[in-house]
């Protein structure tokens, strides 16, 4: 009798920030978007995605509850476990490291619904050819760099930036041994790829697109209407 072989990739979905800038009550992730929640439609691209063995869903510990019963109302087909974050994104991810079984792991910000599942798989190959993987986009606008008094000190080549995105994909075992070096030193970093880099280990930067925003300010929510209205006109990714 054949058997089915272990998953080699899971995702931990980080969606435990409450956020300020979207100047709403309610948390950015959980605001509504073409009728149901922002982190639904997020989970929904994982919960197709054929690779995907594992979902690690990290949120507040208040918002535990009515995820699980979104998981359930929406039909996430795909066993979803559900766990409290911590006081940092960065705590948050190491407690879906913990609660995460595949070798290898994308890390996956809630409030992306927008990226595709040509994204993903493309993102998890290059991590498996590299050892670490990220998805970007080259930056289009010419960037400055100031001092404290506002005054212009350099201006990078454009051509060297990428503004990036997620989700991001590793080895689970260096991402891990990543974060626990990197609270033994105290150090919090923007992203997980920070973590990595810190040990040395090279991250393939792989090509994302501009649709997969992330939203966190009211203009964010405008722009996802219009994009989720697109992708519904097209076809593309199921809404």
């Amino acid at each position: 009798m054949k058997t089915e072989s272990a998953p080699e990739v899971g995702v931990i979905v980080v969606a435990a920030g409450r956020g300020t800038r979207m100047g709403t009550k309610e948390s950015k992730q959980f605001l509504s978007l073409k009728g149901k929640p922002i982190i639904v439609h997020t989970l929904e691209v994982f919960d197709r995605h054929p690779l995907i063995g594992e979902i690690v869903l990290v949120t507040g510990e208040q918002d535990v509850d009515r995820c699980r019963a979104w998981i359930a109302e929406y039909g996430i087909a795909k066993q979803v476990k559900v766990i409290p974050g911590g006081a940092e994104r960065q705590h948050s991810v190491y407690r879906g490291l913990l609660n995460i079984g595949t070798p290898w792991v994308l890390v996956h910000d809630g409030v992306r619904p927008f990226v595709t599942s040509g994204q993903v798989t493309s993102c998890y190959e290059a991590a498996v050819e590299h050892g670490a993987s990220i998805l970007a986009v080259p930056v289009k606008d010419t960037v400055k760099q100031v001092d404290g008094q506002g005054r212009v000190t350099a201006t990078p080549d454009r051509r060297s930036l990428w503004a990036i995105q997620t989700p991001q994909a590793f080895r689970r075992s260096d991402l891990l041994r990543a974060h626990e070096d990197a609270e033994t030193a105290g150090f919090i970093g923007t992203d997980d790829a920070m973590l990595v880099e810190r040990l040395g280990i090279p991250v393939k930067v792989t090509e994302g697109g501009y649709s997969n925003i992330k939203i966190t300010t009211p203009e964010d929510l405008d722009f996802a209407e219009i994009i989720a209205n697109k992708k519904e006109y097209r076809g593309e990714d199921k809404l």
